[in-house]
């Protein structure tokens, strides 16, 4: 594509292909085999789901992101509530390391390298769970003792791809989050869809 820039490129074991791209209508991104991660177009959508999240009132103190990867949403989160404590895990070090040193991410994030299953999480006013591998959401996370240990939390945004084969999967794991939480909302920015949840 015309104004494209490959700034580098890494191998994961946990992503596959990474790689960080600089194109004039979307910045710069990190791409895992071919699919946008951080930056770019999940920037904007994001960016939309948080507006939302916002416009609500909630007060945000504290914020748990399971799936940092490069940084993008912890970004935003500290545009939105600058004074919130955010702690970010992910098993990825590549990702994140790319993140560091391409996207801007934070120095003041509390940053586990680890599996998001193995996390023993606190309280926390929001907990964004983002965990992708490439293109696929791993079953553990759909597990209901995972999405139990998570009901604790003021407010839960779950992110899943909705496309083609994906939509089927997502409307799914909606189906499962109503058993567990009281409140969930449906939100869709882009090909993706949201679901806002508390107990």
């Amino acid at each position: 594509m015309l104004g494209t820039k490959i700034l580098e490129e890494r191998k994961s074991k946990f992503n596959g292909n990474l790689c960080v791209v600089r194109s004039l209508g979307l910045g710069t991104y990190i791409q895992a085999n071919g699919l946008t991660q951080s930056g770019g177009i999940v920037e904007s959508m994001w960016k939309d789901t948080l507006r939302k999240v916002r416009g609500s009132k909630s007060e945000i103190r504290n914020v748990l992101i399971l799936g940092l990867g490069g940084g993008t949403v912890a970004k935003l989160i500290r545009k939105y509530w600058p004074g919130a404590k955010i702690t970010g895990v992910d098993i990825d070090p590549i990702i994140v390391e790319l993140g560091r040193k391409y996207l801007n991410l934070d120095g003041d994030i509390e940053i586990k390298i680890q599996d998001a299953a193995k996390f023993v999480p606190g309280r926390y006013d929001l907990v964004i769970v983002d965990l992708y591998r490439g293109d696929e959401f791993p079953k553990k996370f759909e597990d209901e003792k995972f999405l139990k240990s998570l009901t604790k939390n003021k407010l839960i945004i779950f992110n899943r791809l909705y496309y083609k084969e994906k939509k089927i999967k997502a409307l799914e794991f909606g189906k499962k989050l109503q058993k567990i939480f009281s409140k969930v909302n449906y939100f869709y920015p882009v090909s993706n869809l949201m679901f806002v949840c508390s107990k």
